[in-house]
Formats: structure tokens, C-alpha cells, sequence
């Protein structure tokens, strides 16, 4: 039994690089989604409702990709066949969704604009995982934290851009911040198209300076032969059901650590731009229309904050979680996140609320490289992509619970005030760093 050579620093870049362009496409996603939907017609209380064709789609998308990118072997490799067409999918998507108005001979503009929301997400779930089972194939156990880290960075590099692009390029590029009512501002427009060209470019380059180890080469890296052979052998979706029930027992208990968080990180990323609106920026005099799209702008700069201070952090994890231990590295980030969040019901200030993005950057930092890089060592080679698939149901599973349950908890219990979502944001990312399960490394 051979051992996996270490990488390169460079090696290890080139191989995550396409997560830059990648996360820059989430991030306009996720900052622009909801205004989107409201600009034809979408009501606050139904938002997380449309964003359920994201969750629903990861779930049905990822655990499929992963098992059969296991078992795919093409002149370009296993993983980067999926990356490749899942990039492209994804970049023809961020050209069409601003322009859902675009087609309303053919449907209403808010059934376009959720419908391509879905398949926006589908495609970036089968660019993303094999990206994340990538790090699991090449990378050999010490590098892994590592090999997530620097995802993280790159995912935090292009989330900031992919955040500030609508604010700068109305501020700083003379572009138009408003629209006609039913008509999508041509700052958030042209950003679409930066974010779809940035992604190909990124994704071709990891495509194009990775290599991949040959199904025989990662043979002769499993610790158990006979595993390796067997689960090399089965073939076909009702295997995955047998991977289910086979789960390892790490990756049981990381599901509710992932539960919680997920759950958290949906409420704000559906709720953030209503909240702050409703919060600080009504406060102020002037018309609700223009103050509403003066908080999306300033909430697409507060994302783009914790999106930065997340790929700061991520620098550092390695060392971190070195020196304490990957359990307790994780806890610390979800407890920072809790009290981040909920400091976002109290400050009335929107340059104040910079303040609590510096505690959401360093979450987020942990949530995208800590959970993999424990599940990691405890998954066999042969089925790396098919339980890092499987995982994404925690992701999913809470956005989906979120996405039915968060609007009538905002309307009945809340009485419609989006603000108390980020507090309960909050207290979810508490529950998540109680459920940290204790990691050998």
C-alpha cells in the first residue's frame, strides 16, 4: 500500500482555483436572489419558498454527480468531466436570470426567475462536488485541512467581488442602481455577466492544471483492497441507498452540526436584505422603494465583509486547528457566528453592522472548511465522491425545513418583522457548536 504524495502550495491552488469564480456566482446569487424575486412580485413572507429550488435541487443533484464521478474514468479524468459541464451550465444561467422579464411572452417573470434560481443552483451543485471530493482524492490525510482551507479562501476571494460588484458599479462605474418597477437594475445585470465570465475562466484553469490519480493508482492509496474492489465492482443508483445505511457514524453526528448551522446561514441569507431595511434603513426619511434598494447595496458590501474576513481566516485554520484540534477550532467559529448574529438585532447603525460581519467571515470560514476536513479521514477512497454527495443532505435538509417552515415563522410568530429571523439565526449557530463531535486531529 502506497502513500499519497504531498502537493505543492501551487498545486493545491490550481486545483481549487475554479471555487473563485464558482463562489462568485453564489454570492451574486445569494445577494440578489431575493431582490430579484421581489422585483417581480415576489412577497417577503414567500421569498424562502422560491429559495427552496436551491436546497431541492443540491439534494437530488449532488449524491448523484458524486457516485457516478467515482465511477467515471474519460481522457479528462473522473472528477473534471462533471466541473466542466456543470461550469458551463452555470455560466448561461447568470446571463439569463437578470433578464427573467426578458421572457414574459412565455411565463410569468417570477416563474422564470425562480425556475432559473433552480436550475442556477443545480448547476453549480454539479460543478461544486467534485471539487470537494478532488481534495479527498489527491490530497493525503495531513494536507486535507489544508486542502479545504484554501478552498475556503478562494471562496471567500470571490463571494467578495461577486458581493460588492452591483455597489461598485454603481458607485464607482456610473452604472444604475434602480429600475423600472418589474425591471432588474443594470448594476446587478452587468454583474451576472462579470460573474459568468470569471467563472468559466477559473474553472477551465483548475480543469486544465489538475491531474488526476487513475482508478488504479487510488488502489493501490486504500487502506482496505477488498473494500476498494467490491465497491469498485457495484454500480447503479440503488447503491447509494446502501451507502446511506452504511454512513459512517462521524458523518451521522456532523450531520447535526451541519443542520443547525445550514439552517442559520438560510435564514440569513434569505432574510438579511428585509431585516436590515426594515430595521436601520427605514429609519431614515425618503421613499420605501429607493431605501430598499439602498439596504440590498449595502448588504451586498456586508456580505462581501464576511466573505473576505472568511478567506482571511481560512489562511489560519490550518495552523489553529493543528494546535487545538479540528473539534474545537469548528465549535469556536459557530459560537463567534451566534453571537455575530444575533448583535444584528441590536445595532440601529448601518456602518455599525460591519461589526457583527467580522464574527459571520470566521463562521463561515469554518462551516465551509472544518466539517469536510473531519468527515474526510473517516470515508473510504472509492467512495469519496459519493458520500461527499451524500453530505450535502445536511446542507440541503435545513434549507429545505427552513425554506417551508422560515416564512410562517416570520409572518405568525414574528408578525412579519424579518429582523427576528437573524435572531434566531443566531441561536441555531449556538445549537450547531454544541454538536461538534470530538475529531482525532
Amino acid at each position: 500500500m502506497g502513500n499519497k504524495p504531498e502537493l505543492s502550495i501551487s498545486q493545491v491552488v490550481n486545483m481549487s482555483f475554479g471555487f473563485l469564480g464558482i463562489q462568485m456566482g453564489f454570492a451574486l446569487q445569494n445577494g440578489n436572489a431575493s431582490r430579484i424575486l421581489q422585483t417581480f412580485g415576489a412577497d417577503v413572507e414567500h421569498l424562502s419558498l422560491f429559495w427552496l429550488a436551491a436546497p431541492i435541487t443540491g439534494m437530488i443533484v449532488q449524491p448523484i454527480i458524486g457516485h457516478y464521478s467515482d465511477r467515471t474514468w474519460v481522457r479528462l479524468g473522473r472528477r473534471r468531466p462533471y466541473i466542466l459541464v456543470g461550469a458551463l451550465l452555470t455560466t448561461l444561467t447568470l446571463l439569463l436570470m437578470p433578464n427573467a422579464a426578458l421572457f414574459t411572452a412565455l411565463l410569468p417573470p417570477l416563474w422564470i426567475g425562480a425556475g432559473l434560481l433552480m436550475f442556477m443552483d443545480a448547476s453549480i451543485n454539479v460543478t461544486m462536488e467534485p471539487f470537494r471530493a478532488l481534495i479527498g482524492d489527491n490530497l493525503p490525510s495531513s494536507q486535507r485541512s489544508l486542502g479545504f482551507s484554501v478552498q475556503t479562501f478562494l471562496i471567500g476571494i470571490g463571494a467578495v467581488v461577486g458581493s460588492l460588484l452591483p455597489y461598485i458599479l454603481t458607485n464607482y462605474l456610473g452604472f444604475s442602481g434602480t429600475a423600472a418597477p418589474g425591471h432588474v437594475p443594470a448594476n446587478v445585470i452587468y454583474s451576472f455577466y462579470a460573474g459568468g465570465l470569471v467563472l468559466l475562466l477559473s474553472v477551465l484553469w483548475s480543469v486544465l492544471k489538475t491531474k488526476e490519480y487513475s482508478p488504479s493508482e487510488l488502489k493501490s492509496f486504500a487502506e482496505n483492497k477488498t473494500e476498494t474492489a467490491e465497491s469498485t465492482a457495484a454500480f447503479g443508483l440503488s447503491t447509494i441507498v446502501r451507502d446511506i445505511k452504511e454512513m459512517p457514524a462521524v458523518m451521522k453526528k456532523l450531520g447535526w452540526v451541519q443542520f443547525f448551522s445550514w439552517f442559520a446561514l438560510f435564514m440569513m441569507w434569505v432574510y438579511t436584505t428585509p431585516a436590515i431595511a426594515e430595521s436601520v434603513f427605514y429609519l431614515k426619511a425618503g421613499s420605501r422603494q429607493d431605501l430598499y434598494m439602498e439596504a440590498a447595496n449595502w448588504v451586498g458590501v456586508l456580505f462581501g465583509i464576511y466573505n473576505g474576513v472568511s478567506a482571511i481566516y481560512a489562511l489560519f485554520i490550518p495552523k489553529i486547528a493543528k494546535r487545538y484540534g479540528r473539534s474545537k477550532t469548528h465549535a469556536f467559529g459557530l459560537i463567534v457566528g451566534g453571537l455575530s448574529l444575533i448583535s444584528l438585532f441590536l445595532i440601529k447603525d448601518a456602518t455599525l453592522l460591519v461589526i457583527p460581519m467580522l464574527g459571520i467571515g470566521i463562521a463561515w470560514g469554518s462551516i465551509l472548511a472544518m466539517p469536510y476536513a473531519i468527515l474526510s479521514d473517516h470515508l473510504p477512497p472509492t467512495k469519496m465522491g459519493v458520500y461527499m454527495g451524500l453530505f450535502n443532505f445536511f446542507i440541503t435538509l435545513p434549507q429545505i425545513v427552513c425554506g417551508f417552515f422560515g416564512g410562517m415563522i416570520i409572518k405568525f410568530l414574528f408578525q412579519s418583522q424579518s429582523i427576528y429571523g437573524l435572531l434566531l439565526a443566531g441561536v441555531f449557530m449556538f445549537l450547531a457548536a454544541f454538536f461538534v463531535p470530538k475529531s482525532k486531529q
